[in-house]
């Protein structure tokens, strides 16, 4: 893996889930399994599947009658999983940036590279998808130029 080009884009402003998760949990604000699947927009299904394929950095706590507890360092996690998915990053590199986040302080230099490899792949489907983007624009101009010259009301007729 090959670090990119200094191209910027927008970082996060949550936390990285390694800052935060690190320490013993606070008793506070416990949310269930469907709280953190409202508050992190994926389903129940998801999240426990995250749990069963060794993508959370460890164990959700359980109540004492045995249902999952999320708390807020989780739902970073969670979150930060998600940004991973949405932009393509395969289930087999996530476990083994799970694993690497999980087995603690000695391997970043391997975390930015897997990090890096991966936001280099982003970068190309980005200018691939912009490009793709600019062809369509140019073809709403042709169209917006050709009813615009015959005398059309194209912003009504597309809504009409």
């Amino acid at each position: 893996m090959t670090p990119t080009p200094s191209a910027t884009l927008a970082q996060p402003a949550t936390p990285t889930p390694s800052a935060t998760l690190t320490g013993p949990r606070p008793a506070a604000a416990r949310l269930t399994i469907a709280e953190a699947a409202e508050r992190t927009g994926l389903t129940t299904h998801t999240l426990r599947y995250y749990e069963r394929d060794g993508l959370m950095l460890r164990a959700v706590e359980r109540t004492s009658s045995g249902h999952r507890a999320y708390g807020e360092g989780d739902l970073v996690w969670i979150t930060l999983l998600t940004c991973l998915r949405a932009t393509g990053m395969p289930i087999r590199e996530v476990k083994v940036y799970a694993e690497l986040v999980r087995s603690g302080e000695g391997n970043e230099l391997v975390r930015l590279d897997l990090l890096q490899s991966h936001r280099a792949r982003v970068l190309a489907q980005l200018a691939e998808v912009t490009s793709h983007l600019g062809a369509i624009d140019n073809k709403i101009g042709v169209y917006t130029a050709k009813l615009e010259a015959a005398g059309l009301d194209f912003e009504r007729a597309a809504t009409g």
